[in-house]
């Protein structure tokens, strides 16, 4: 009788304490997703009209195609027969399940500033979507490339694993965004510029980056290639809806809008736009030569009868539909790649739940020559407040020749 007792109370205990450890279980997940939010793996890791992290699109690197791989918990062809501590150490290190070692195209270099904690609840978010038998060959690099013990010797160079260390002179706001730029929001994956083994250059950092055929901008408070002339509301809304009177997000930003930053909290936003309208840099701040009166008139023509009627014959251009290029820091980038790839491949804005609408940019690839595009780029990037340096045709002949590769 005693016995049964003791069985009847130890399951009302277990009935009564199960229901607390699902909801911290269920909590954990949640906290999890949205640091999957913040890391944007949906946007790396989930082919469109794929199943959800089941491995993504080849990424062009300058060194060859890496493959995004599957990372749900599929025990044979995702991370179904990884362990906790392997996350972790993977997160942190670089090396993953049977101490393989990634390539930094997986952003471990930002992702060892994340916490145990996010990383704890990642891993517990990771575990619970959909197991998917999806099998990914990821490493597609060229011989000798494709070896991974050489990264090795690329951490030794370039890597150093540390945790995020807050700065007690800045606010717990500034420190907030300085944890997601650095960390877990990965931002200088994209928009620090790379050497030649592909680490990035810390002493530019965020000042612009090419990518996969895009120039990911300079993303400093510098006033003129940078974010000088955004408020930090400018910024929140962009990051937000993908849209602000500066610019409409176009390319891999369209993405990350999509996937990630119009996901995230407001409070984490602006924490974002504190951090980033805190740094500054001088890089793009030299005058460039004028360029030559002929080219200037050349470009001035070709802009008034292809571009004039949606951004306006003073680039002033029409609210959140077309924006304005009077001014503009991304016309201003010391690179005109993105500017060349928007003209010749067109552009469709991103659609968000408080930006809906998605205006687009036509391909004049089959209407104008190098030399045209050539002419109206360096015709803007010298007109109505903007200094930056003229655009060559061969500049153009390349952004044209890589897409249609």
């Amino acid at each position: 009788m005693k016995k049964l007792v003791f069985t009847l109370v130890i399951g009302a205990l277990a009935l009564a304490i199960a229901p607390a450890w699902s909801a911290d279980q269920a909590d954990q997940i949640i906290r999890g997703q949205y640091q999957a939010v913040l890391g944007d793996c949906a946007g790396c890791h989930t082919q469109a009209g794929g199943k959800p992290l089941a491995g993504g699109l080849p990424l062009e690197t300058p060194f060859g195609a890496l493959v995004p791989p599957n990372i749900t918990p599929d025990g044979e062809t995702g991370i179904g027969n990884w362990s906790e501590a392997d996350f972790r150490n993977m997160m942190k290190s670089g090396i993953g399940h049977n101490g393989v070692r990634l390539y930094p195209a997986m952003p471990y270099p930002a992702y060892t500033r994340m916490n145990d904690s996010d990383i704890a609840d990642l891993w517990a978010y990771l575990t619970s979507v959909e197991p998917v038998s999806n099998k990914v060959e990821a490493n597609q690099l060229p011989f000798p490339l494709n070896i991974r013990l050489a990264m090795l010797g690329w951490n030794a160079l370039n890597f150093t694993e540390a945790s995020f260390q807050p700065d007690s002179s800045k606010s717990a706001e500034w420190n907030r965004g300085a944890y997601i730029v650095q960390g877990s929001g990965h931002c200088g994956t994209c928009h620090t510029p790379k050497s030649f083994l592909g680490a990035d250059k810390d002493s530019e950092f965020l000042q612009g980056a090419s990518l996969q055929g895009w120039f990911a901008p300079d993303i400093t408070n510098n006033a003129q290639s940078g974010l000088g002339k955004w408020s930090e509301e400018d910024l929140v809304k962009y990051l937000k809806t993908g849209v602000n009177a500066h610019s409409i997000a176009s390319g891999p930003m369209a993405e990350a809008i999509e996937n990630s930053t119009s996901k995230m909290t407001d409070p984490d936003l602006k924490a974002v736009a504190v951090y980033l309208k805190s740094l500054g840099s001088d890089a793009g701040n030299t005058q460039p030569a004028k360029p030559d009166e002929t080219r200037m008139a050349t470009g001035e023509a070709v802009y008034r009868d292809n571009c004039s009627a949606c951004h306006g014959g003073d680039g002033a251009g029409a609210g959140v539909l077309f924006p304005s290029l009077a001014g503009n820091s991304i016309v201003a980038q010391g690179s005109s790649e993105t500017l060349a790839r928007l003209v010749l491949a067109g552009s469709q804005a991103v659609h968000t739940a408080d930006a809906p609408t998605t205006p687009a940019m036509p391909s004049l690839a089959w209407r104008l020559k190098d030399q045209e595009i050539a002419d109206v780029l360096t015709y803007v990037r010298a007109s109505w407040g903007n200094a930056a340096a003229a655009v060559s045709s061969d500049d153009v002949a390349a952004v044209r020749k890589g897409l249609t590769q």
